[in-house]
């Protein structure tokens, strides 16, 4: 895992726990970059039972399978307006993480778990289902 000296984790007001930076942070900056393990779509379909469910990362060409992100990388919340962005790198079994914005020192971290910094699509945990 290799990643920027100032990311701390601490408490977050979008809930649970959230990474933040303590330097400011141009955009187009290195945050992270995070190892991944990999998940077989069997594998996947077991994760939803299991508290991991909210941490994996789709995975794959077809996104079938899924991966769990090292280091710092699951731990990043959600924003439609994020401040980074997270690319998956298939090939090299890892998922980088990098600000798209100017981010503050003390702010927290955030990225679009729809994958497209400007996807506004619901989330699967705020999907509302009918009967």
């Amino acid at each position: 895992m290799q990643h920027i000296p100032s990311l701390f984790i601490t408490n977050s007001p979008l809930g649970g726990r959230g990474v933040f930076v303590g330097e400011d942070l141009p955009a187009n900056s290195f945050i992270e970059l995070c190892p991944v393990i990999i998940l077989s779509e069997s594998d996947k379909e077991k994760i939803h039972q299991t508290f991991l469910h909210d941490y994996y990362f789709l995975w794959g060409t077809e996104e079938k399978q899924a991966a769990i992100a090292l280091g710092y990388g699951s731990l990043y919340n959600h924003s439609y307006s994020p401040n980074a962005q997270f690319i998956a790198n298939l090939e090299d079994e890892s998922i980088l993480i990098e600000s798209i914005t100017p981010i503050e020192a003390g702010s927290e971290i955030t990225i679009n778990y729809n994958g497209d910094a400007s996807d506004k699509s619901p989330l699967w945990f705020n999907k509302k289902t009918t009967k």
